[in-house]
Order: structure tokens, then C-alpha cells, then sequence
């Protein structure tokens, strides 16, 4: 996975843009993913471990009445995550991983009910892989998939800074 880190710094630096994300079912993985590429700091700004649902309200501005309604993992609540990541962190890009790593379904979703999003200067966009496997599996599945989210995002020529 480090190697897709790699490329996502590299299309990031390349657009002279940065990089801020929100976890929650990844704990800090997506984070350290990032971090483990040499030269990091030039592209990444930092990150939120939101891993309890009323910070991702107090911490990142999710909307309290959705978590009320539909609970923290939705792909909006994963969307208000990302924009909130890169409004405090000031970062031209940010992703956010939200979800049910397992043993045990969650707020009535299915363990592997995930959602990803990006937030950028064009917009924000979530994605909903359906993962499956062990919670070490799914913790890791989600990271590349918000990786992967990025870098295809990055690969648009439409895709602006």
C-alpha cells in the first residue's frame, strides 16, 4: 500500500496541492499510510481521528441531526467529514474513512459497510465500497480504497487544484 502512497504524494506535489484527512473505522492508518512515504510533509497537513461519534460532530462539523437520524456511518456523514478535515486543516484535498470494521454489526450496518470521501476545490464525492474479511482486512481495504478514491480523482484532467 505504501506504493499507492507514494503515488498519491507524487500526483499531489505535482499540482503543488495538499492533503488533510478524517478517520474513524481506520484509526489512524490512513494517516500513518500516508506518513510512511519519505517526503511526506511537502504534501500531507495532518489528520483527525474521530473515532468517537460526537467529535465527528464537535471536531468536524458533521451535522448533528444526521448522526441522530442515520448514525456515523453514512457516505453523507463521511462527505461533512471530509469537508470538515479540510476546512480545519486547511488543505486543498481531504479524504475520510468512515464504517463497521466488525466483529459486530454497528447502528444496524453490516460489518464492511464503508464509506469514503474526497473533499476538494471541485467538490466532495463519497464513494461505498462493500468490503469484506476480518476487521484488520476491512480497516486496511478502506484505506486504499480512500487512497485510490484520491489518486483516481487526481488522474482527471478535470480535476483542478
Amino acid at each position: 500500500m505504501t506504493a499507492l502512497a507514494a503515488e498519491v504524494h507524487a500526483a499531489l506535489r505535482a499540482r503543488g496541492a495538499t492533503l488533510a484527512v478524517a478517520e474513524s473505522l481506520t484509526g489512524g492508518l490512513l494517516a500513518a499510510e500516508l506518513v510512511d512515504v519519505p517526503g511526506a510533509s511537502a504534501t500531507f497537513r495532518g489528520s483527525v481521528t474521530a473515532y468517537a461519534t460526537d467529535l465527528k460532530a464537535s471536531v468536524l462539523g458533521v451535522d448533528e441531526g444526521l448522526l441522530a437520524v442515520h448514525g456515523p456511518v453514512h457516505p453523507v456523514v463521511a462527505r461533512q467529514m471530509a469537508e470538515g478535515a479540510r476546512r480545519l486543516l486547511r488543505a486543498d484535498y481531504a479524504l475520510a474513512t468512515t464504517g463497521v470494521a466488525g466483529p459486530d454489526p454497528q447502528d444496524g450496518q453490516p460489518v464492511g459497510a464503508v464509506h469514503v470521501a474526497l473533499a476538494g476545490p471541485s467538490g466532495t464525492l463519497a464513494a461505498s465500497p462493500r468490503l469484506s474479511g476480518d476487521r484488520a482486512t476491512i480497516r486496511r481495504s478502506a484505506v486504499t480504497a480512500a487512497l485510490e478514491l484520491l489518486l483516481g480523482h487526481l488522474a482527471c484532467p478535470a480535476a483542478s487544484r
